[in-house]
């Protein structure tokens, strides 16, 4: 652990950020999580699923 990170998170106890920030990062992570276990358990849409060439050819 680069002893930088121990600065910034000394600084951050002092000075911790405003309460939206934490329930934005809060929000990003939970949409996070829900869009993968829908993807787990349910499946990924065929409409989403390309036609299975992805091979470019330069000429």
């Amino acid at each position: 652990m680069n002893p930088i990170w121990l600065v910034r998170m000394s600084q951050w106890v002092r000075h911790p950020p405003p309460m939206w920030k934490v329930l934005l990062a809060l929000a990003v992570i939970a949409a996070c999580i829900a869009l993968f276990l829908v993807e787990r358990f349910v499946g990924w849409p065929d409409w989403l699923t390309t036609n299975g060439k992805t091979h470019l050819r330069v000429h």
